[in-house]
C-alpha cells in the first residue's frame, strides 16, 4: 500500500509528535554523518527538543571548535559588511562635496558672464571660484607653451629641409654651371696676348656657352 503524504504542519498528537521527533531526528543526525564522510565535510548540528532538550552532533573535531570556526568566519563577514558600508558612506560624501563645488561653480560661471549683475556671491564661494580660475589658468598656460614648443620644433624641421635643400641646388648649379672645372680649363688653356679687349669677352663667352 503506498504511503500517503504527510502534511507540513504541526502534530497535534503529542504521542505522535514524540514518535516522529525521534524517527526524524535519528534520521537527520544519519545524514549529516554520511554527508561528511561522503563529501569530507565538517558538518555541525543542534537540535532543542519541544521540552528544551538538546541534541547535538560535530562530524569533526568537537562542536566547540566547529562554532569558534563559525564566529570567525561570522566576524569576517561582518566586518567586511562594516567597511563596504564605509566606503558607501565616504562615496556619498564626495558626491555630495562635488555636487556642492558644481553649483558654486555654475552659479560663478552665471556671476562671470553676468558681470556680476543680479548674481550675488558669498566669500567662501569667491574663494572657491577663484582657487578654480587660477587652477585653470595654470592649465591653459601649460598647454599654451606645450603647443609653442610644438610649433618651435615644426618651424626647425621646415628649416633644416629648406637649408638642405637649398644646399642640393647649389651644388646643382655649380655643377651645372662647370665652376669645378673652371680653374683648370683656364691654366690650362693658352690664349695669346691681345692688346684689344678680345681676351675677356672670350672667357666671359665660354662661361656663358655651358
Amino acid at each position: 500500500m503506498a504511503r500517503g503524504k504527510i502534511q507540513m504542519k504541526r502534530i497535534e498528537n503529542p504521542v505522535h509528535r514524540q514518535v516522529t521527533f525521534c524517527k526524524r531526528r535519528a534520521g537527520l543526525l544519519k545524514k549529516a554523518k554520511e554527508l561528511s564522510v561522503l563529501c569530507d565535510a565538517e558538518i555541525g548540528v543542534f537540535i532543542f527538543s519541544a521540552h528544551g532538550k538538546l541534541y547535538e552532533q560535530a562530524s569533526k573535531g568537537t562542536m566547540q571548535g566547529l562554532i569558534e570556526r563559525y564566529m570567525k568566519c561570522n566576524r569576517g563577514a561582518q566586518s567586511e559588511l562594516h567597511v563596504n558600508d564605509k566606503e558607501v558612506l565616504d562615496l556619498k560624501d564626495e558626491i555630495s562635496k562635488l555636487k556642492l563645488e558644481i553649483d558654486v561653480l555654475h552659479k560663478g560661471m552665471r556671476f562671470i558672464y553676468g558681470g556680476g549683475n543680479g548674481y550675488s556671491m558669498t566669500l567662501d564661494e569667491m574663494n572657491v571660484l577663484e582657487k578654480h580660475l587660477e587652477i585653470w589658468m595654470c592649465q591653459i598656460r601649460s598647454a599654451k607653451m606645450d603647443i609653442m614648443f610644438q610649433e618651435i620644433q615644426l618651424l626647425k624641421n621646415k628649416e633644416g629641409i629648406l637649408k638642405a635643400a637649398n644646399e642640393y641646388l647649389q651644388e646643382k648649379m655649380d655643377e651645372q654651371c662647370g665652376f669645378g672645372s673652371m680653374e683648370p680649363m683656364l691654366t690650362n688653356t693658352d690664349y695669346p696676348l691681345m692688346t684689344n679687349n678680345q681676351f675677356p669677352l672670350t672667357i666671359q663667352n665660354e662661361i656663358y656657352q655651358f
